[in-house]
C-alpha cells in the first residue's frame, strides 16, 4: 500500500462521515415535523456505506427508516391532529441521534488524526534526501 493510497483512504472516510453528520443534522432539524411537502410525517434517514476495493469506503445511499414506529402524542388543538386528536411525530430519538453524532464525529477526527499522520510521514520522507 502506497503513502497515496492511504490519503485516498482517509478522504473517503472523511467524505462519508461528513455526509452520516449532515443526515444526523437533518433528522435532528426535524424531530418535531409533523408534515413534509410531500404531506407525511418526517421519517429518520439513515446513509449506507459500503468498502471500496482500494480499502476506503463510500456512502452509496441515503434511506428513509420506515421500520421504527412514529410517536403518536394526543394534541387535539394541532392542526395535523387526526379525529383521535392525535398527532404522528418522526420516529426520530434524539439520544440515538446524538450517538450518531458522536461516532461520525470521532470516525471523522480519528480519519484527521489518520491524514495527518501520512503527511508527516511524507514530510519526513523528503526531508531525508535533503
Amino acid at each position: 500500500m502506497s503513502v497515496f493510497s492511504t490519503l485516498g483512504i482517509s478522504a473517503s472516510a472523511l467524505t462519508a462521515e461528513r455526509l452520516r453528520m449532515d443526515v444526523v443534522a437533518a433528522n435532528l432539524a426535524n424531530v418535531d415535523t409533523t408534515r413534509t411537502a410531500s404531506g407525511e410525517v418526517y421519517y429518520r434517514k439513515e446513509v449506507v456505506f459500503r468498502p471500496l476495493e482500494n480499502g476506503g469506503v463510500k456512502a452509496t445511499a441515503v434511506f428513509e427508516d420506515r421500520t421504527t414506529p412514529t410517536r403518536l402524542v394526543y394534541q387535539p388543538e394541532h392542526p395535523d391532529a387526526d379525529a383521535r386528536g392525535m398527532v404522528e411525530y418522526p420516529n426520530v430519538v434524539l439520544v440515538n441521534e446524538m450517538v450518531d453524532l458522536m461516532a461520525a464525529n470521532r470516525a471523522y477526527q480519528a480519519n484527521i488524526t489518520a491524514l495527518n499522520a501520512t503527511k508527516e510521514i511524507m514530510s519526513r520522507a523528503i526531508n531525508i534526501g535533503r
